[in-house]
């Protein structure tokens, strides 16, 4: 039914990483990063006697100008009229496939659409939208959705009512290929109904939530495949965000943050990320290696008063073909904090999260996971750990004060079986870099 759908991830993967030092790094930027633990009645006829699937999503939130990041959606700004009324924007975003969790990894697990949308903002509350959205196969929909942003003071509500359409082959694939009896339905409508919710609770900390249930339409739901007619969804968790302003009209915070290239390579080790960080890792004997570049965005400079330096770093890398596995190329974009403290010199200690796409699946992780009878998944979450030196400091020349060497995990996993979206399986890869990172 659903196999090779983690293929459809690559437009994501694009999307994330096409971002560009446009904005004023001079003012705090519109961001957050949050992780949600959505629960979805399962619509289909199975022989599991679970009834809901859950999954653990990781978020990244950003907007300027060019480029936009909301949870689960990405895309960029291509026209708006000079009353910006009007938008045309190129997006892609992650559906969710709601089958047991011991059948996602089999089927593909979730998958990501892509197309245009067309947006017209009717006033400052309310929007309309129109999109044309294709997975990588070409089976479409489009969808009518009018979405309101509704503010009471610490609390955001986003309702939103959408009418979907849905293509022949959009409907035989998606609702009538599970089981043993797959069968071609005729394209239709459905309708959705739902809201978002964000509170503010203290400073850059809030809560998070959302519900949406849709009402199939009769194609899907006369399929043998489907038992219900009505699928529904809840998000919550939490998230960390701009500290809401006192007024709509106050001025964003200026930052002293600065923009920086980072260029790195590294080597693989089969050991797992505890072991790296403690001195205990093991070098992959076919000496795989990689090379990457990431750009950083400063978002803010502190987060909850404390002096944290945050950035959006969007990313490429190479692995380089070996004995044992071709050339692959990685997409990466993830939200990276930065704590710099003098002993005896300047120092910064960095964590970052994000996603990472990869074209081919390296040897690292496809071992580990050919062993547990596994298909691997070319979305996975991402962590960067580093830690780096000032050279200016160590040296005692300003003019190389811009310049930091370090060091950094490069880090692919899949959260421990939690995520449908990274194809429900525990691995992943392992990648000791070291790096030269200048500011400008």
């Amino acid at each position: 039914m659903f196999k090779n759908s983690h293929r459809h991830f690559a437009a994501l993967g694009v999307t994330l990483c096409s971002f560009s030092p446009m904005a004023n790094a001079a003012q705090e930027a519109e961001w957050g990063i949050a992780a949600v633990w959505r629960t979805a009645s399962i619509p289909f006829e199975t022989n599991s006697e679970d009834t809901t699937v859950s999954t653990f999503i990781p978020m990244m939130f950003f907007k300027n100008d060019y480029v936009f990041l909301d949870g689960t959606m990405a895309g960029a700004h291509l026209y708006k009229t000079d009353d910006k009324k009007i938008e045309f924007n190129a997006i892609t975003r992650m559906r969710h496939i709601d089958v047991p969790k011991e059948e996602q990894n089999a089927l593909g697990g979730d998958t990501a659409d892509y197309g245009v949308q067309v947006r017209y903002n009717i006033d400052d509350t309310w929007h309309f939208d129109s999109e044309l959205m294709t997975d990588t196969d070409y089976r479409k929909h489009a969808n009518f959705r009018l979405q309101g942003m509704l503010d009471f003071g610490d609390l955001e509500l986003r309702p939103n009512v959408t009418l979907r359409y849905k293509d022949d082959s959009f409907n035989s694939h998606y609702y009538g290929s599970y089981g043993s009896n797959p069968q071609d339905i005729n394209g239709a409508f459905d309708a959705s109904l739902g809201v978002d919710a964000r509170y503010h609770l203290v400073s850059n900390l809030y809560l998070l939530g959302a519900t949406n249930i849709r009402a199939l339409d009769n194609a899907a739901y006369q399929s043998a495949a489907v038992k219900d007619r009505y699928e529904g969804e809840v998000f919550v968790g939490f998230g960390f965000f701009n500290e809401k302003p006192k007024s709509k009209s106050a001025p964003r915070r200026e930052i002293g943050n600065t923009p920086y290239v980072r260029v790195a390579h590294g080597w693989a080790s089969p050991s797992d990320m505890g072991d790296i960080l403690t001195f205990k890792g093991k070098r992959d004997p076919y000496d795989n290696q990689v090379s990457s570049i990431f750009y950083g965005h400063p978002l803010t400079d502190e987060l909850f008063g404390l002096p944290l330096d945050i950035y959006l770093s969007p990313g490429i890398a190479h692995h380089y073909k070996s004995e044992v596995q071709d050339a692959g190329t990685e997409f990466v974009a993830l939200i990276k904090a930065y704590y710099e403290f003098t002993w005896p010199v300047q120092m910064r200690l960095g964590v970052g999260n994000g996603l990472s796409y990869i074209d081919n699946i390296t040897y690292i992780e496809q071992q580990e996971l050919d062993n547990k009878e596994k298909r691997p998944s070319h979305l996975m979450n991402y962590i960067d750990i580093s830690y780096d030196i000032n050279i200016g400091s160590l040296f005692r020349q300003d003019d190389l004060k811009e310049l930091w060497l370090g060091y950094s995990l490069h880090h692919r996993s899949a959260i421990f079986e939690a995520s449908s979206q990274f194809g429900r399986i525990k691995g992943g890869s392992n990648y000791s870099t070291v790096y030269l990172q200048y500011h400008f």
